[in-house]
C-alpha cells in the first residue's frame, strides 16, 4: 500500500493504536503516538492529532484521555465497549460451554481480547486453556445455529438428519439415515446444551433435539406449522420438564428431605416452589417433573435422608429402582 493510501487510513490507525496500546493503568505521549503512526507508514502532526483525539470521542465514541504528568502529557482509551471484567465474564462462558468446539472457542477468545488493550489481553492468558475433555466436537454446529434462526426469521421448515453416538465414538444417523422434517419454534440452552425445540409434522406434536446431534441442516421452502401449539407452550415449564430429568410422563411428586438440603432443590425448581414443614428438621416439596430411571438416580444421589413420599405409585417405582440396583452388586 502506497504512502498515500496509508495516509488516508490515519484515523483508523490511530484508533487502533489507542485501543490496543492504552488502558486507565498504561497511556502514550504524542511523540510516541506519531512513532506509532510511522509504524504504519502514517505521518501526523501534533494540531491534527488533537482533531482526531476530538473525532474520536465525539464522533467515534472512543474516549480519549489527557492526563499531564509533570512537563509531558499523556493520552489513553477511557471507557470502552467492554470492559475488563465483562470481557473476562463472556471467556469464562466460553471456557465452560459444551456447545462450543475447542478449536471455536480458541477463535472466538482471540477476537474477544481485541475488545481490551494488549495490556490487559495479558490478564486473560490465564483463561485460554481450554479443556478439551468436555468441549464439543461438532464443527458444524454453528451453521446449524444459524440455519435454524434463518428458519425460524423465515417462518420455514427445515430437513436434518439426527445422529447418535456409537461405541466407537462416531456419531452416525437414526433411522438408517432417513431425514427429519419439521417446524423450528426455538432455540433453548440446558444442562450445558443447545436444543432445537420444534413441531413434528407426524406425531403432530412439540419435541426438542440436541443441536449438535444435527447434520445436514437445510431450510425448506414450506412454511412453518404448529404455531397454536407453540404459542400455548410455557417455555419455562417445558424445559423444566423435558430437559431438567431427561424426559418421561409428568407427575406431581411429593419429596421429604432434611432442611440443609433446601438449597438443591431451590436450585434444580426454583424460588417459587411451595416447601412445606413436616416435622423437626425436615420438609417436603410438591413438583412436577418427568419419571425416568434418571430422576430416580438423581434422588439416590441425594443421599439416604432424601426420600420420595408420594404419590403410592411412584413410591412403588422407586423401590423397583432400588431393588434393581442392588441386584447389580449382588
Amino acid at each position: 500500500m502506497s504512502k498515500g493510501a496509508n495516509q488516508k487510513l490515519k484515523l483508523s490507525y490511530l484508533c487502533r493504536i489507542l485501543q490496543e496500546k492504552t488502558d486507565d493503568e498504561h497511556s502514550l505521549t504524542l511523540s510516541q503516538i506519531m512513532n506509532e503512526l510511522e509504524r504504519y507508514g502514517v505521518t501526523a502532526e501534533r494540531k491534527s492529532l488533537y482533531d482526531d483525539f476530538a473525532v474520536m470521542t465525539e464522533k467515534l465514541g472512543i474516549e480519549v484521555i489527557k492526563t499531564p504528568k509533570g512537563r509531558e502529557t499523556y493520552y489513553h482509551v477511557g471507557e470502552r465497549q467492554f470492559e475488563l471484567a465483562e470481557v473476562k465474564l463472556l471467556i469464562d462462558a466460553i471456557q465452560s460451554s459444551k456447545f462450543i468446539t475447542e478449536n471455536k472457542s480458541k477463535v472466538l477468545i482471540s477476537k474477544i481480547k481485541s475488545f481490551v488493550s494488549e495490556y490487559q489481553g495479558k490478564q486473560l492468558q490465564r483463561q485460554v486453556y481450554i479443556n478439551t475433555r468436555i468441549k464439543n466436537m461438532n464443527e458444524s454446529i454453528y451453521y446449524n445455529v444459524d440455519a435454524v434462526h434463518t428458519a425460524i426469521f423465515n417462518n420455514k421448515q427445515i430437513e436434518f438428519k439426527y445422529c447418535e453416538w456409537t461405541l466407537d465414538k462416531k456419531l452416525i444417523p437414526k433411522k438408517s439415515g432417513a431425514s427429519y422434517r419439521v417446524s423450528p419454534w426455538a432455540l433453548t440452552w440446558a444442562n450445558e446444551y443447545y436444543y432445537l425445540v420444534a413441531y413434528d409434522h407426524e406425531t403432530t406434536k412439540m419435541k426438542h433435539y440436541r443441536v449438535d446431534k444435527m447434520k445436514e441442516v437445510s431450510i425448506k421452502d414450506t412454511l412453518r406449522e404448529g404455531k397454536e401449539i407453540y404459542n400455548d407452550l410455557d417455555m419455562g415449564e417445558y424445559a423444566l420438564e423435558n430437559f431438567s430429568m431427561f424426559g418421561g410422563d409428568i407427575r406431581r411428586v411429593h419429596i421429604e428431605f432434611p432442611n440443609e438440603k433446601v438449597g438443591i432443590f431451590i436450585d434444580r425448581f426454583g424460588k417459587d416452589i411451595n416447601i412445606r414443614n413436616t416435622c423437626e428438621g425436615r420438609s417436603m416439596i410438591a413438583v412436577d417433573v418427568a419419571i425416568s430411571s434418571a430422576f430416580f438416580g438423581w434422588i439416590f444421589g441425594l443421599g439416604a435422608d432424601v426420600k420420595i413420599t408420594g404419590p403410592g405409585d411412584i413410591v412403588k417405582q422407586m423401590q423397583q429402582e432400588a431393588e434393581l440396583f442392588l441386584n447389580n452388586y449382588k
